[in-house]
């Protein structure tokens, strides 16, 4: 990626910023998936098991944008057997929202937030009570429990507490192992591709959540907490810590979609500032 300078975001912060993020979207799904350029738009297709990859805008993309692109992709998609699924920023491809929307998929929005590279990491604070928050390595006991945790906790989105708890954290880690997603988690975490924070507790990971370093930028992704154990601010904790280990590993750019307006509140109590919307698409349900 070249390098954004802070005269850059001095003069035109978004733009520079939204150009980094771009790049940073298409490189990094390369690591796991391989990319098939339909005309303007390039759909991601998950090399073995594993979450499936989306389409989204071709970089570097100038022409236009239609109705019938989208309709190519969602035949191409149907064909391989892989989701109807498309992601973007609204902001740096405004033209793929009514293409999208006219070829009968649902949008979703979600805030798209971002530290700039002046801003400073949030200091750490004492974890919530008796929980501590580390980052977890390849043979970290609770690696297991720290992945199964946002399983549970996007199945009862929001942010309100909710029943269930570490009484179902067993039947959720024996899925994370059977789908093979405790294994391609490893490997990436070996291979320098994701960071894994959780707070524990009692020998349970309660809050946990990733990082993606790639070139001076990273994504904070999967930051979940049980539905029992919500606001005791154990997802702020662990977005701290991730935010300290980006840094510490060179990213001057640290970004994420929160999942609504509530959730982004939130996330700007750590100096996370809104700079657009990041879009997902998908058939209705």
């Amino acid at each position: 990626m070249p390098d954004v300078t802070s005269a850059d975001f001095e003069d035109h912060p978004e733009r520079a910023l939204l150009d980094r993020l771009e790049e940073y979207y298409d490189a990094v799904p390369r690591h796991g998936a391989r990319a098939e350029d339909v005309g303007p738009l390039t759909l991601f297709v998950r090399e073995g098991r594993g979450w499936p990859f989306y389409a989204r805008p071709r970089r570097g993309w100038s022409g236009p944008l239609e109705t019938s692109d989208v309709q190519k992709v969602r035949a191409r998609q149907r064909e391989l057997g892989i989701p109807e699924s498309f992601e973007w920023v609204a902001e740096t491809t405004p033209a793929l929202r009514p293409a999208v929307e006219e070829s009968g998929l649902v949008v979703h929005e979600h805030p798209l937030m971002a530290l700039d590279p002046h801003t400073p990491a949030t200091p750490s604070e004492a974890s919530p009570g008796t929980t501590s928050v580390r980052i977890m390595d390849v043979d970290d006991p609770l690696l297991t429990s720290a992945l199964a945790v946002p399983h549970l906790a996007f199945a009862d989105p929001g942010t309100a507490v909710g029943l269930v708890g570490t009484p179902q954290l067993a039947d959720a880690i024996a899925a994370c192992v059977a789908d093979g997603s405790v294994e391609r988690v490893v490997a990436r975490i070996r291979a320098g591709l994701t960071v894994v924070a959780a707070a524990v507790e009692d020998g349970a990971a309660l809050s946990s959540g990733q990082h993606q370093p790639l070139a001076g930028v990273s994504e904070i992704v999967g930051v979940g907490t049980l539905p029992s154990a919500r606001r005791c601010g154990l997802a702020l904790a662990v977005t701290r810590a991730l935010v300290t280990d980006a840094r510490s590993r060179g990213a001057d750019t640290v970004f994420l979609s929160a999942g609504d307006d509530d959730v982004a509140r939130i996330y700007a109590r750590l100096g996370f500032r809104r700079i657009g919307t990041a879009l997902i698409a998908e058939p209705a349900e």
